[in-house]
């Protein structure tokens, strides 16, 4: 299938991408790995009179960590580097799953864990973590730079809190608390590859005698946008995640969701993969806790 018309611009530094932006203000889009992209230009979902491609912007590669700041995900960081990064493997190791369980291995050869946040899709399988690790994406315009929280992030599908002249520059992860673990799970319909059915990303910390206090649980696929689990999150204050309190958190978790049915599952089959896929990152959460 061929694709509509376009003009290809390939700016050197992020300030030229930015005002290419301005410039062409509602007839440009932006390209980053184009794995989306691409496929919405054939099927003439989208017909933009000019692309902007972000890869030769040297700046938007990165991926940095520091122990007291954190990660650093730039835009263009490939969800194959990612998930093989040895920095990520051992301070973010579900961030690595995450990404290793996005599409195929050609998709994670050219996509980006940032165009997989940008497209804003519900059942976006590096959603759950980044929100349960309570993220941040850094956005840059001629105005300058503004950080966004991910819990603000996602205003339905398909729509991110980005303005029309704001290009995503990267992502924010904050360092490890202490006693912390992450968990990611994921159930799809035909393969572990496949788009997720339902998704959950849980971030658990606990004091020194084992005490929850703070727990943060994403659900993907069963809402508009990643939602927060906060009844379950709530009820897991100041008690030991033993089997039986997982188990009641995935219940809670249940009810928070908004599921619906489609292609890929029923809603009643996602709101119980939702109780039963809480209770698995809950306990692999609460396991990867250090005492």
């Amino acid at each position: 299938m061929s694709l509509p018309k376009f003009t290809y611009l390939a700016p050197a530094s992020l300030e030229e991408a930015c005002n290419l932006l301005g410039k062409y203000q509602g007839k440009i889009r932006i390209k980053a790995g184009g794995t989306d992209l691409m496929v919405r230009l054939a099927q003439r979902a989208l017909k933009p009179e000019y692309i902007v491609g972000i890869r030769q912007i040297p700046e938007l590669a990165t991926i940095s960590f520091n122990p007291e700041e954190g990660l650093r995900l730039g835009a263009m960081a490939l969800l194959y580097d990612v998930a093989c990064n040895p920095i990520i493997q051992e301070h973010y190791p579900m961030l690595a799953r995450a990404a290793k369980s996005t599409a195929t291995v050609q998709i994670r050869n050219m996509g980006t864990v940032m165009g997989n946040i940008c497209n804003a899709s519900p059942s976006a399988d590096n959603s759950p973590t980044l929100v349960a690790m309570n993220a941040t994406i850094v956005a840059v315009s001629p105005a300058g730079e503004r950080k966004i929280p991910i819990d603000e992030f996602f205003l339905g599908p398909g729509r991110s809190a980005l303005e029309p002249m704001e290009i995503a520059k990267e992502i924010l992860v904050p360092a490890p608390l202490p006693r912390s673990g992450v968990s990611y799970q994921k159930i799809s319909p035909r393969s572990k590859v496949d788009i997720a059915a339902v998704n959950v990303g849980a971030m658990v910390v606990v004091d020194e005698q084992g005490t929850c206090q703070q727990a943060r649980i994403c659900l993907g696929a069963v809402g508009p946008v990643p939602l927060r689990a906060s009844t379950a999150e709530e009820f897991l204050q100041g008690k030991v995640i033993t089997d039986e309190v997982a188990e009641q958190a995935g219940a809670l978790a249940g009810t928070d969701a908004s599921p619906i049915s489609d292609v890929r599952a029923s809603k009643e089959y996602r709101r119980l993969m939702v109780i039963i896929l809480t209770k698995r990152a809950l306990l692999e959460a609460r396991h990867g806790t250090s005492i």
